[in-house]
């Protein structure tokens, strides 16, 4: 059925339907509920590009990767859950993949002139983030996955990324471990410079010296977990712990910890931030991996319905959200060795 006959058959005008439907904010959510049910119930499904041209919307989200380091297991998974999430209101994302930053910001001001998108995600921000105040020049809606610095508020969701690699460093040191060595990201990204300071207030928490020589920063893989692991393993006193930012990044470190000839958890204990990915559980390695856990398909979700109220007129300063981190203690941690 069209629009004219679904309004007719539950007593609507086109107008209001058409508005339910695509969100308005001016619906009472009753209304917008009871036009919802009623689609699902009836099978109705409105003509795209009519709506389009009838609410002057392009019905898509955009997002730019940057780089092809950026577009990894992270990013696969919190796109599920971002897409899982606009599906049901029928939004598409469009992705634009560039090589630089100017690249990027030239993506954006193409987006905002267009009006292909209404709204964009910003994702892995910097301390201080130049796409932030250019989204907000251009007038382009947006949120961003993680906090940055800017003058104007903005709409973001982010986890607490200082106070789970705190924790993570007391439980270490709680287990008499004195040399404890991180495997992080770039410290411009904010997450990465939360965690950097977690690490170092929790270090100072319990009287322990920060050693540059046990921080070691890149891409959150195998490859480069097993590279510092094992640059870690040569100092003069190596570490007896480990805390990696990644699960892709703890099975590197227990790679260079077995080939060293030692036991994960016994002689170096391990703890790993995981992002909950379907296809690799913390509880199947061996031993357990004890990690601080926040799943990101979960962020993507969350993300989509922020910039869905963003849209609908809710205040970018209203859709702010830090999510605790749990930990989690299994087999990878145990007393330092004697």
């Amino acid at each position: 059925m069209n629009l004219k006959e679904f309004a007719a058959r539950i007593g609507l005008s086109q107008t209001t339907v058409s508005r339910a439907m695509s969100g308005y904010p001016e619906v009472k959510p009753e209304t917008r509920a009871r036009v919802l049910e009623a689609a699902e119930r009836l099978g109705y499904r409105p003509n795209i590009s009519a709506q389009r041209l009838a609410t002057g919307r392009a019905g898509a989200i955009g997002i730019v990767f940057q780089g092809g380091g950026r577009f990894g297991p992270h990013s696969s998974e919190f796109m599920g859950g971002l897409s899982t999430r606009l599906q049901r209101d029928g939004i598409d994302i469009l992705v634009s993949t560039v090589e630089t930053e100017e690249d990027e910001a030239a993506a954006y001001r193409r987006l905002a002139a267009s009006k292909r998108v209404d709204a964009v995600i910003v994702h892995t921000p910097a301390c201080s983030d130049a796409r932030i105040a250019l989204l907000q020049t251009l007038g382009l809606p947006f949120v961003v996955h993680g906090r940055s610095e800017a003058k104007k508020p903005f709409a973001f969701l982010d986890i607490d990324n200082f106070g789970a690699i705190e924790k993570a460093t007391r439980h270490l040191a709680g287990l008499g471990h004195r040399r404890i060595a991180l495997i992080n990201g770039d410290t411009v990204s904010t997450y990465a410079r939360d965690r950097s300071d977690g690490f170092r207030a929790a270090l100072a928490g319990c009287g322990l010296p920060f050693d540059l020589d046990l921080t070691g920063h890149g891409e959150f893989t195998d490859e480069t977990g097993f590279r510092l692991m094992q640059a870690f393993l040569t100092l003069p006193a190596p570490p007896t712990a480990v805390i990696a930012g990644s699960m892709m990044s703890a099975l590197g470190a227990m790679r260079a910890i077995r080939i060293a000839g030692l036991t994960v958890g016994q002689d170096v204990s391990l703890i790993a931030h995981d992002d909950v990915f379907p296809y690799l559980s913390p509880d199947n390695l061996v031993p357990g991996v004890t990690t601080t856990q926040s799943p990101i398909r979960a962020a993507g979700e969350r993300i989509g319905d922020m910039v869905l109220q963003l849209l609908q007129g809710e205040a970018a300063e209203t859709l702010q959200e830090v999510w605790p981190v749990e930990f989690i203690i299994r087999g990878s941690t145990g007393p330092a060795p004697a």
